[in-house]
């Protein structure tokens, strides 16, 4: 990656050279036929430059997505070492929490506090998955869907996602109030927090505190 990188750096360079060095060689030719009287300029090649310009711009549009996609590889590996899984469950995460709408670090940490990254991971109450979702939420956004699919990975990581992001959108106040009933509401239900918060009652109760410690979302 930092090789293919590199090399586009270098190729676009060698293109701005090469359009200074066309425009130079004009300009000294235009001066070494000149006498004391005014001449006429010679004509510019306003296709070769136009040429130049395009590669130019298609080289910058290369080295742009080579940037991002060195930037999503670091990321993957960076997650994947820090919460010690594989590569391709980062790689998994990260793609469809981005996907989703959802802030990857916020993510990692849904993944890490719900199943501890385990596919088959159940609770008492029948959440599954990764993300610990419960087929009738499930179902709310993919009706007919069965439990053993929800058992799938990208399945199971789509939808927990796409249920948080929904919560994240419910709530008004700061960003930090919003997440924080937001992962209150997927950890106890919204029905309840809401119970709660027409009670006057705090809908606390160490989860939301938990995932949000020492994070930061990436501005």
């Amino acid at each position: 990656m930092h090789t293919k990188t590199q090399k586009l750096m270098l190729q676009g360079s060698l293109i701005l050279l090469g359009a200074l060095m066309v425009s130079s060689i004009g300009g000294w030719a235009r001066r070494a036929t000149a006498d004391d009287q005014p001449a006429a300029a010679a004509p510019a090649a306003p296709g070769d430059m136009r040429s130049l310009q395009q590669s130019l711009e298609a080289t910058r549009g290369e080295l742009a997505v080579s940037r991002l996609q060195l930037e999503r590889a670091n990321a993957i590996i960076d997650y994947s070492t820090h919460y010690d899984i594989a590569a391709d469950l980062s790689a998994a995460i990260y793609d469809i929490a981005l996907a989703e709408g959802v802030d990857p670090a916020l993510a990692f940490r849904l993944v890490k506090t719900e199943s501890n990254f385990h596919a088959k991971a159940k609770s008492k109450v029948g959440a599954i998955g990764f993300t610990q979702v419960l087929p009738s939420t499930a179902r709310l956004y993919e009706p007919g869907l069965t439990t053993q699919q929800l058992y799938d990975r990208n399945t199971n990581l789509r939808l927990g996602f796409r249920y948080l992001r929904d919560l994240l959108e419910r709530y008004e106040g700061t960003p930090e109030a919003k997440l924080r009933l937001a992962l209150l509401a997927y950890n106890r239900g919204p029905s309840k927090v809401q119970e709660l918060l027409d009670a006057g009652r705090d809908p606390q109760n160490g989860y939301a505190t938990h995932i949000m410690k020492g994070y930061r979302r990436k501005s």
